[in-house]
């Protein structure tokens, strides 16, 4: 079931937001020279898939977790991006593929690895990893790894539709900071 909403909530959206999408792209060609951003990112059963973002940092920075970036990094768009969390759309392809859903865990990077290894204990890997989730929500983000596991695990549990819905419209509306940039 949440497959065929997580499928039709992407075509959708990919189909009536591609005005912004596209405004985002020509913006960011000023902002940066390379608007959207791909990275490799662990995915169910720990299988490798490509995320796809706007950019939200100079082009230059590290791959690494945002909350081991500094906040040089993020340029003026990106911080707009970020605050409305619009540098998430291009997400909705990778749940158009069935990479991700639109709730579930945040995919980590794979040198994320003590997050990897408290997820991996819980079974968080079984599912598809998400756009937002209980953890987003909640400001948890993958700096404190053993207390995510555990809240993506507590969400995959009892995750039902009305909180699938809930964790979406909490999201859209500005709930969570998402993730933390050391300043």
């Amino acid at each position: 079931m949440f497959r065929l909403i997580d499928f039709l909530a992407a075509f959708f959206g990919l189909l009536f937001l591609w005005p912004i999408l596209l405004i985002v792209v020509v913006i960011g060609l000023f902002d940066t020279g390379s608007p959207v951003f791909i990275q490799t990112r662990v995915g169910k059963n720990k299988q490798p898939f490509k995320l796809i973002k706007f950019r939200t940092m100079s082009v230059d920075t590290k791959s690494v977790a945002s909350h081991l970036a500094s906040n040089a990094s993020i340029t003026k768009l990106g911080a707009f991006l970020r605050k409305t969390k619009i540098d998430e759309l291009p997400q909705l392809i990778n749940v158009l593929k069935g990479d991700m859903s639109l709730v579930g865990p945040r995919p980590n990077l794979f040198n994320q690895e003590e997050l990897i290894a408290e997820r991996d204990k819980l079974g968080v890997y079984d599912v598809l990893p998400g756009v937002t989730g209980l953890a987003q929500v909640q400001n948890i983000d993958m700096s404190t790894p053993k207390l995510l596991a555990e809240t993506d695990k507590k969400m995959i549990d009892s995750l039902t539709l009305k909180d699938y819905f809930k964790y979406i419209l909490m999201t859209a509306t500005g709930s969570g900071s998402g993730d933390a940039v050391k300043p």
